[in-house]
């Protein structure tokens, strides 16, 4: 891993370019803290039976699940206080290469509860600190250059004051120069950043439901109003369904992929892992049947481990070759 303490004067620490890299910015990582509790009660304290922290945020999972896979990869985001260095600790050893820059205040803390007696989750995401204007620009100019004509995963929050179509800027600019832009994001972000036209979406069958203004209960409709927003310039989307799998539909088809039945401990980091399994794939020019079913692998894997820790690799050709695809011909 690269880390900046060395170069804090000039913020940015540059590494050699590859001919089609793989970048994943993450605005707002998180150090994720996970209990697991038998039950909540209100108004009383309660007692973990377990508690884990890991490095979080979904551009931060991404990048992890990338080099899981074998996948290089450069990831880009912001640090803060002693959270943050936290967070760089947690992270050695879990990505290749990470460009950071040093911001005032504190890198957010999210929190996740697992209670035991209901198999409920509870989440809270933290908020973050804030990102002078001259600094996101440092970072988003040299997160572009980096990416050329490579894959850009832009994804996961943003602060308050960071602009809401500073996504939308991002595909634009990776587009213009022969990249591949790929989001992942809610709400605001994401209904921009599709005007802008990515080269991929990732939205949960919820996200989708949001942007329609409709529920989508059955996997034609999903695939239908996916279809939809792909004819209106997006060129690919992957629908994550959870158990019901993943709908995807390009230029030339659309598809369902199952998921196989597994353990379910935590769901934290299951997208980002199917974001890291569809890029990984992609970039590699597999076919559809293989793009889809490592994407599958990628998510069942990550839920049965707890926190926010991910699938490993050794997992994935038998989750592989029990996931089914089938064509929609939507």
């Amino acid at each position: 891993m690269v880390n900046c303490e060395e170069t804090r004067e000039q913020g940015l620490h540059m590494t050699r370019k590859t001919a089609a890299p793989i970048t994943v910015l993450s605005l707002n990582p998180a150090v994720d803290m996970t209990y697991e509790i038998d039950h909540l009660v209100p108004d009383q304290k309660v007692h973990a039976q377990a508690t884990r922290h890991d490095p979080g945020g979904n551009g931060v999972n991404v990048a992890r699940g990338l080099k899981r896979i074998g996948a290089s990869a450069h990831c880009f985001c912001v640090l803060a206080g002693e959270i943050g260095s936290l967070l760089d600790r947690l992270l050695r050893g879990h990505i290749d290469t990470l460009t950071f820059e040093r911001v005032a205040g504190e890198t957010r803390i999210n929190g996740t509860a697992i209670e035991r007696h209901s198999g409920a989750q509870y989440e809270i995401s933290g908020i973050g600190p804030d990102i002078p204007g001259e600094v996101l620009d440092r970072l988003l100019h040299t997160f572009v250059a980096t990416t050329g004509e490579g894959f850009a995963v832009i994804t996961g929050s943003i602060q308050p004051e960071v602009p809401r179509d500073t996504y939308a800027r991002l595909v634009e600019r990776v587009r213009a120069q022969g990249g591949r832009p790929v989001v992942d994001a809610r709400g605001d972000l994401l209904r921009l950043a599709i005007e802008a036209r990515p080269f991929l979406i990732k939205p949960n069958r919820y996200e989708l439901e949001q942007l329609v203004g409709k529920s989508l209960d059955d996997i034609e409709k999903v695939a239908n109003e996916a279809r939809r927003l792909q004819r209106s310039g997006v060129e690919t989307l992957a629908v994550s369904l959870g158990a019901d799998g993943l709908v995807f539909v390009d230029g030339d088809n659309s598809y369902h992929a199952s998921t196989p039945r597994v353990r379910v401990d935590s769901t934290v980091g299951a997208g980002d892992s199917m974001v890291a399994g569809l890029v990984t794939a992609l970039h590699r020019g597999d076919a559809i049947d293989a793009v889809l079913r490592l994407a599958i692998a990628c998510g069942a894997g990550t839920v049965q481990h707890a926190g926010t820790e991910l699938f490993q690799a050794e997992e994935l050709p038998g989750l592989m070759e029990r996931v089914t695809v089938d064509t929609l011909d939507i």
